[in-house]
């Protein structure tokens, strides 16, 4: 039995403002692809298949030509559970029309310890979709005290584990997606913690062939059969050192007895470049990089002028700049998101910009009472 575990597609998601609806649509062919010339048996999405709860149109229109493709083109059944981004209601909808295609999309607590089973020339494979599973949830449904998300999944696995002990031979693999101690995060994933418990002990797993992990976006294993696919895109410039790949699993009669690395298309790559203004415009070290997803942080003592302007005309995709603080108090601001900071912070930045010095505190307690004296008038009109 062969599958493809991948997860973490986030589809409708941005880069810094810049759409990845074209980068989303390479790693779907590439999948589709993969699935087909491999001759894979079933396909594994282990949640956070959109990237919020209520997704933009293009984002549904790509998981519907994907799951159309990999049932039609690759001839493969499709196994997806619901991720802490996506909306289970949403998710679910026509799920049980969608399982006679071969794509079974499991969500909320009801279908837990509920197999897909998947049969080849040995006993079945029983594959048992864990979806993300709020702690609320499992103590209302299943009457556990504990509220946290290492006692949400002990309970889900007590329901697989009670189910796989009535199917003696049978092969059995786990999705969940979850925080497991010993995976590495980056900033780019949601904190799925209640009151700061949001790790599960590896331990809770075991006793199953192979755990196909999601929810961090890095590629990670923990242990031989208990692995994190990671995101097939890097979603921001923490995860630029990431190596984007799923991964093709194979069961033989006794077990799990191969893992294989599948590296995903990169779409452009991404380079975290750190130097003077001057240095970043004119040096030749910098040349290899003029093509990739830029992020560059300034090193310049003096705030210089319209580096972010300057800096796009060699490096055309520039996503990002930071431009370190000049005084302690003085935040490092990226210039591509000024519409994230209040009205009086980019006036005070202007300030220490043309003048290569902070406002002193009577000119920023003036701007202060300038803007709120604005914000009363607007309030009143």
């Amino acid at each position: 039995m062969r599958f493809l575990h991948t997860s973490d597609w986030h589809l409708g998601r941005q880069l810094h403002g810049l759409s990845l609806h074209d980068a989303h649509q390479v790693f779907i062919d590439h999948l589709v692809e993969i699935a087909r010339s491999e001759q894979v048996d079933a396909v594994l999405i282990a949640g956070d298949l959109y990237d919020r709860a209520v997704p933009p149109p293009d984002a549904v229109g790509l998981w519907d030509q994907a799951q159309t493709r990999l049932v039609l083109e690759a001839r493969t059944q499709v196994v997806v559970i619901a991720g802490n981004h996506d909306s289970p209601a949403r998710l679910g909808v026509s799920s049980r029309l969608l399982e006679r295609a071969g794509v079974h999309v499991r969500v909320g607590t009801g279908v837990v310890g509920t197999p897909v089973l998947l049969e080849d020339e040995h006993a079945a494979v029983a594959c048992y979709p864990v979806p993300f599973i709020e702690p609320a949830s499992a103590v209302a449904d299943w009457g556990i005290e504990e509220r946290s998300h290492a006692a949400a999944l002990r309970a889900a696995m007590d329901h697989v584990r009670s189910d796989l002990a009535r199917r003696p031979g049978h092969r059995s693999v786990v999705m969940a997606h979850a925080f497991v101690f010993g995976g590495q995060g980056c900033d780019t994933e949601r904190d799925i913690g209640v009151g700061g418990v949001q790790h599960v002990p590896s331990a809770v797993f075991e006793g199953v062939d192979y755990v196909a992990l999601g929810h961090l976006h890095g590629r990670q294993r923990l242990a031989d059969g208990l692995r994190y696919s990671g995101s097939p895109l890097a979603f921001s410039f923490s995860e630029a050192a990431h190596v984007k790949s799923s991964y093709l699993v194979d069961l033989d009669a006794d077990g799990l007895c191969r893992v294989e690395e599948v590296p995903a298309p990169i779409p452009r790559r991404m380079a975290r470049l750190t130097g003077s203004l001057e240095e970043l415009l004119n040096s030749p070290a910098y040349s290899a990089y003029e093509q990739c997803w830029v992020e560059a942080t300034l090193t310049d003592r003096v705030r210089p002028l319209s580096p972010y302007e300057r800096l796009k005309r060699r490096f055309p995709h520039l996503l990002k700049l930071v431009v370190p603080s000049l005084t302690a108090d003085v935040e490092s601001r990226d210039f591509a998101n000024l519409d994230r900071l209040a009205p009086v912070e980019v006036a005070l930045d202007f300030v220490t910009e043309v003048r290569g010095r902070p406002a002193d505190g009577d000119e920023a307690a003036l701007l202060h009472r300038t803007f709120d004296e604005l914000r009363r008038l607007e309030a009143t009109r």
